[in-house]
């Protein structure tokens, strides 16, 4: 029979877990990556009430993190140094391999017990990659990536899809819950990155279908609100028309109606589909996707034209004008 002691061996957790766990709830918050997703993001966690520790490449970027509340770190090693959880939210995977395996990146300043919560859109063979060399510091990380665009990164309305050990997964969901209304857990490292993949592809299909209609509407002569409130409520409601529309003068809060500036650039929705493009080709059984072709293309040539740091909803005006020439 087993005695006293040996039972609380056995349910014990490691020191180093409980540390985790406790950190989370209570200790600094690094984060890295301050642009139209992160700051937001980071800014959430001050209201919360939590001390962050922020580094960005972009010194503008850093210094207004700052003027809100957070502490500024020289390096992602010296973020690490100050604070044992950290957040990460990168725009592409170079930039994600060079914070955490380069120099001065997260992996050599890390100890064991720490905790990373990766919120970029990579491949899935990425975040694994990553998730190996932290495990190998005795360290924990999650691949994280959102959904909910600038509004709810700045509202704290953004859903999480995570991949990682179900320990992993609950410890990173006390720091998830205030910077959204969600978080799901989808599998293993990497599967918070494939859901994503799946959802952006999905996205950037349904976008390009709204900014097809309401092209249509300015041709047809058919009064904008008209269309989008019939789509919001008949068959053909998505979050593009119902919370993003891409059409000036529909709705309020969005970048059409700022100029299509702020929101999500036209060249990250061309990179998050390209990298789905990539992961259907290297399958084991390969897939094509000729709707999610065709929307790349599209965004493609609204980048070729100038306008790849406009939101992506700005394809409407692209159709447009562009039919108009």
């Amino acid at each position: 029979m087993m005695n006293a002691l040996q039972l609380g061996r056995r349910v014990a957790a490691p020191a180093w877990r409980r540390s985790m766990a406790s950190v989370a709830e209570d200790g600094p918050i690094g984060f890295v990556g301050l642009g139209n997703m992160g700051a937001p993001m980071a800014r959430n966690l001050i209201k919360a009430g939590r001390k962050v520790v922020a580094f960005d490449v972009n010194e503008a970027m850093l210094a207004s993190l700052t003027s809100a509340g957070a502490t500024a770190a020289a390096s992602p090693a010296a973020v690490v140094a100050q604070a044992r959880t950290v957040v990460t939210m990168l725009p592409s995977i170079p930039a994600v391999r060079q914070v955490y395996l380069g120099e001065n990146g997260l992996v050599g300043a890390s100890r064991a017990g720490d905790l990373f919560i990766d919120c970029s859109t990579i491949e899935p063979a990425t975040a694994q990659e990553v998730a190996t060399a932290v495990q190998a510091r005795g360290a924990s990380l999650v691949d994280a990536p959102v959904s909910g665009g600038t509004i709810g990164a700045e509202q704290a309305t953004l859903t999480f899809m995570v991949g990682g050990t179900e320990e992993s997964v609950r410890i990173a969901q006390v720091l998830l819950s205030l910077m959204g209304k969600k978080s799901v857990h989808c599998g293993d490292v990497g599967m918070g990155t494939a859901a994503k993949l799946c959802n952006n592809l999905v996205l950037g299909i349904s976008m390009a279908a709204v900014c097809e209609g309401h092209a249509l509407a300015d041709r047809l002569g058919l009064d904008q609100k008209k269309l989008a409130d019939i789509l919001n409520t008949s068959s053909g409601r998505c979050w593009s028309s119902d919370t993003y529309n891409p059409c000036p003068g529909v709705m309020e809060g969005v970048p059409s109606a700022r100029g299509y500036s702020g929101g999500f650039a036209c060249d990250l929705m061309i990179k998050d589909l390209g990298l789905a493009s990539a992961a259907a080709h290297s399958s084991k059984t390969k897939l094509a996707l000729p709707l999610g072709s065709l929307a790349l293309q599209l965004y493609s040539l609204m980048s070729m034209h100038g306008a790849g740091n406009k939101d992506f909803s700005g394809l409407y005006k692209f159709i447009v004008e562009a039919q108009k020439q």
